[in-house]
């Protein structure tokens, strides 16, 4: 390999006096081009890296000169290289890549190079934060004492059986397999067994939820232990600490990084969608998969097409009902009418001034959901003040914002003369923004609160759809009875029996936290109180969160209505939700009921929250706990009450509400830096289980054959030193017929594993029982449940099955089968397979097994209407070829039924962007398709059969 060549931008080269320390930095303004002002942003990022990282071997002055011309590249799918300076994981996809890591440190051993070559090459943070699950909630102390004549709870008592008054026994659970009823050594509190209903001997929901995590996921923890010791520059921010994005919020951000008395922008890209949410403190960052992550680790450059940029002004005020929740589900509406796939947002406006960072943050965070690449806000006089509120080090503030004013980087919201030149600008009036909720099943179909009821009993009536259940009429009404704690209760179709406050998205907010705190004291007082059957959680993103809920004394009125901690993570949101009671879930599955999961969340899609949560809405915090007291989503807040005080007078939800400005001065007195220092300084010391932990020494990790979470991949087993040639997919047929708006959750889902599944199979046949399966999720370092559980969602609609199922038609025989068991079945025969879609195939969470997946089940091709962004970069991180209908043709209307075979040939000299035949039965018919290799870059990846593969070979030939 060729020394990289001398830098070519030295003239750039600039120096920096502040605080009496001196640093350089490469400055974009002494290129001398009038170009660099008009430039959005956030595409300002972008410039200056391929300035400082110019080296002619990865990044090239043509592609300074591409990125400075902008304003013409833009629509022209122009390529250019990155270099993100970090990469962000968590432990879902996190404990993959670090098994790929350690699986190209063997393949790199077994081809005779060195295997410490494998490490990361700039900073990389881990943060576990996808294990833990609401196994257990409302867990406080019985109160026992006589119920409040009002309906509310005393003060001071718990709302856990707030009623209660059962004498203590042992919960029968231990032979059902109870988790908790199975634990010995817990310090004994009566409390109630979430499973079965009966007084037993455990600890707090956060306990014991933390127990259990330990429990489950022991083997991947000491897994990542070892990549700590052996990977250079990886951190891991141990379990219990918050949630990834929060934690990158308020403390991994660096805003402009320092290396070596060098100065460079802080950027990232991350193993999880939602990693935009760091775009709101100014830190240009976005998801991609795993595969991609692990090779910017690797040193890569990340290869893009450089963006159109829409512009989102915002001007206005908000109505102090509203909150900043209101505000990104009326955004993430908007864009997604606008079309924003992939393409970079940034905010701009008068009325961004007027939004804390947190509330920038919410609205970056959503970014996945209206399908915009990044949803920038650049760094402003807010942003330096959350960054004192944060308590990050003063110093490095004072060059913070020199360094970003000396690169025309620091923006002035309110001053129209630093707008850039953006591709398009749309506009929100603030004063137009209403309380609502999104849902039932995409996070972009927004209903306003005072809709709410009507649009519930409309889904309830339309055909099955994003929108509709297909309720028959004569089965809308009835409710279903069953016992909870010695009472009746009912269900009916839109009953709530899951009420969680949860995700990054939300959680990160003081404004909505507190105001459900103070939404929470009010109904408490007013003698409100949440049915005890239904799950109500509260997980923040951070110890902070907890730290100012306690100091502004709202703690003890959220865990009256049942809002205890239950752990700090992702939990509800990425469907970890634990268990509904037994005589609920056999309620809802009696009835068939349309039950409802309300959540202060960032996704709703069908089969990820709960199995038996049909419908579930993204919620602010405290229309989460609203809806909990009603009990229901078929109300009107205007009309209809919560409940009724112990005289009778009704209370409405908006005799309870806080205003933001209530909200604020709460805020402003309980939310300090003292709390965030005490907090962070103790991050990386983990807790007493963590470091506890043994883990190897080895530079090559010691793989436990008998281990059912840690597993050696095969993507290198065949792999030798040469490339290979390309190779025809001949008469390959179609493993799933599939529509429109299928999921990285319906491909590769995270949540529990069916107990009729081939991954439960093969987890039973290695001497697994039920309670021990733990989620796909936390078993995402094994591939052989992973093969096993693609396309595993009982919410698959595969056309070829004609409902929701994980099953599919072994077309020779006609036999409807798991979809693993046909994929094992057509290998067995000699035939090649193929996945046919709709639109927007692979939306969702960035996973990267939702491409690792089919490669194992053997799928050579893809042929969609059109991909999310990510989900078709991974595809071809894999080998796997994406192919694209042209324009205005579809599965549909060139009848394709999927039980056709298909024949796909690339010629050797492919190029990206090219059409090529695809040959249905032989040479019945031909069609036209596009090859979605959008880069260069990609097809070389492709070439070496994947990224990772070419990475090992690129290793032994350095």
């Amino acid at each position: 390999m060729a020394d990289p060549a001398p830098h070519l931008f030295q003239q750039c080269v600039a120096s920096l006096e502040v605080g009496g320390e001196s640093f350089t930095y490469y400055n974009p303004l002494k290129l001398n081009d009038p170009r660099y002002e008009r430039l959005p942003f956030s595409i300002r990022v972008l410039l200056e890296s391929a300035v400082r990282n110019c080296d002619n071997f990865q990044v090239h002055p043509k592609d300074v000169e591409n990125i400075l011309s902008w304003e013409d590249a833009q629509t022209k799918a122009v390529e250019v290289p990155f270099r993100p300076a970090r990469v962000i994981l968590q432990d879902f996809t996190g404990v993959p890549a670090v098994v790929d890591f350690a699986a190209m440190r063997d393949a790199v051993k077994r081809l005779g190079g060195d295997p410490s070559k494998i490490n990361p090459v700039c900073p990389a943070d881990l943060v576990i934060d996808h294990s833990v699950q609401v196994d257990v909630s409302r867990s406080t102390s019985i109160v026992r004492n006589t119920p409040n004549p009002g309906g509310g709870l005393r003060p001071g008592q718990t709302a856990s059986r707030a009623n209660a008054a059962v004498p203590a026994k042992t919960c029968g659970g231990a032979a059902k397999g109870c988790n908790i009823c199975l634990n010995t050594g817990l310090p004994k509190l009566e409390e109630i067994c979430p499973f079965h209903q009966q007084p037993t001997d455990c600890q707090d929901a956060l306990q014991q939820n933390q127990k259990l995590e330990f429990q489950r996921n022991q083997e991947r923890f000491q897994f990542l232990k070892w990549g700590a010791k052996a990977l250079r520059n990886m951190l891991i921010v141990p379990p219990g600490s918050g949630i990834v994005h929060q934690v990158n919020l308020e403390y991994l951000g660096r805003v402009v990084f320092n290396t070596d008395g060098t100065l460079y922008p802080d950027s990232l890209v991350g193993t999880d969608s939602h990693t935009t949410m760091i775009n709101g403190l100014g830190i240009l960052g976005w998801g991609v998969g795993g595969i991609e992550a692990e090779a910017v680790m690797l040193g890569q450059a990340i290869s893009m097409v450089l963006p159109q940029v829409v512009g989102y002004r915002i001007t206005g005020q908000l109505n102090q009902l509203v909150t900043s929740t209101d505000v990104v589900l009326t955004i993430t509406k908007h864009l997604r009418q606008v079309g924003v796939v992939g393409k970079f947002v940034e905010f701009f406006g008068p009325g961004v001034s007027q939004l804390s960072i947190a509330d920038r943050a919410t609205i970056s965070n959503m970014c996945p959901e209206y399908g915009a690449t990044v949803g920038y806000f650049p760094v402003d006089d807010m942003s330096m003040v959350y960054l004192k509120q944060t308590n990050r080090d003063e110093k490095k503030l004072e060059y913070i914002e020199a360094y970003l004013k000396a690169c025309k980087m620091y923006r002035d919201f309110n001053n129209a003369d630093q707008d850039p030149t953006f591709s398009q600008i749309v506009e929100l009036d603030l004063s137009t923004v209403v309380p609502s909720v999104s849902g039932p099943k995409r996070p972009h179909d927004r209903v306003p609160v005072s809709d709410m009821k009507h649009d519930f009993q409309q889904c309830l009536d339309n055909k099955v759809s994003f929108k509709g259940f297909a309720i028959p009429k004569e089965k809308q009404s009835g409710a279903i009875p069953f016992t909870y704690d010695d009472k009746e209760y009912a269900l009916n179709h839109g009953s709530v029996v899951i009420a969680a406050i949860t995700s990054c998205t939300n959680t990160s907010n003081p404004s909505v936290m507190l105001g459900a705190g103070l939404l929470a004291k009010k109904a408490v007082e007013a003698g409100l109180t949440v049915k005890p059957y239904i799950k109500t959680s509260l997980s923040p993103g951070s110890g902070v969160v907890t730290y100012y809920l306690q100091e502004s004394g709202v703690t003890p009125y959220l865990k009256q209505l049942g809002f205890d901690i239950v752990g700090y993570g992702c939990m509800t949101c990425i469907g970890n939700s634990g268990p509904l009671p037994e005589p609920v879930a056999e309620a809802v599955e009696k009835g068939d009921l349309v039950a409802v999961g309300v959540l202060s969340g960032n996704r709703n899609f069908e089969g990820r929250i709960h199995p038996l949560t049909r419908a579930n809405y993204l919620a602010s915090p405290p229309l989460v706990i609203a809806y909990a007291i009603a009990g229901t989503v078929s109300i009107d807040f205007e009309t209809e009450p919560l409940g009724k005080t112990a005289e009778g007078k009704e209370i409405f939800l908006r005799d309870v509400w806080p205003t933001r400005a209530e909200i604020q001065e709460v805020e402003r007195k309980n939310v300090v830096p003292a709390m965030f220092k005490d907090v962070y300084a103790r991050i990386q010391d983990g807790n007493e289980a963590w470091n506890n932990l043994e883990a190897s020494d080895a530079q090559l990790y010691p793989w436990d054959p008998k281990s059912t979470y840690i597993k050696s991949p095969p993507f290198f087993e065949e792999m030798t030193s040469e490339i290979p040639s390309l190779q025809p997919i001949t008469d390959a047929f179609a493993l799933l017929n599939l529509g429109d708006s299928v999921t990285t959750d319906h491909i590769s889902p995270a949540g529990s594993i069916a107990r009729n599944s081939p991954a439960a199979r093969y987890l039973a046949s290695k001497g697994l029982t039920p309670r021990d399966f733990n989620s796909y999720g936390s078993r995402r370092g094994n591939d052989a449940v992973m093969a096993r559980g693609t396309f595993a969602n009982i919410r698959l609609l595969n056309k070829f099955i004609g409902k929701a199922s994980p099953k599919t038609c072994h077309v020779p025989s006609g036999d409807t089968m798991d979809v693993f068991d046909a994929a094992v079945r057509y290998r067995e025969e000699g035939q090649s397979v193929i996945i046919l879609a709709g639109k927007e195939y692979g939306s969702g969470s960035s996973r990267d097994w939702a491409a690792k997946g089919p490669w194992m089940q053997g799928i050579r091709a893809v042929i969609a209407e059109s991909y999310e962004r990510i989900h078709r970069s991974n595809l071809v991180g894999m080998g796997i070829v994406p192919l694209q209908y042209l324009p205005g043709e579809t599965a549909e209307s060139l009848s394709l039924t999927g039980k056709e075979r298909f024949t796909i040939q690339l010629a050797d000299d492919i190029q990206p962007g090219q059409t090529i035949d695809v040959k249905v039965n032989g040479e019945e018919r031909t069609f036209k398709a596009l090859v979605r290799f959008d880069t260069p870059v990609e097809l070389t990846y492709f070439r070496h059969g994947g990224i990772l593969n070419y990475m090992v070979r690129r290793m032994i030939t350095a």
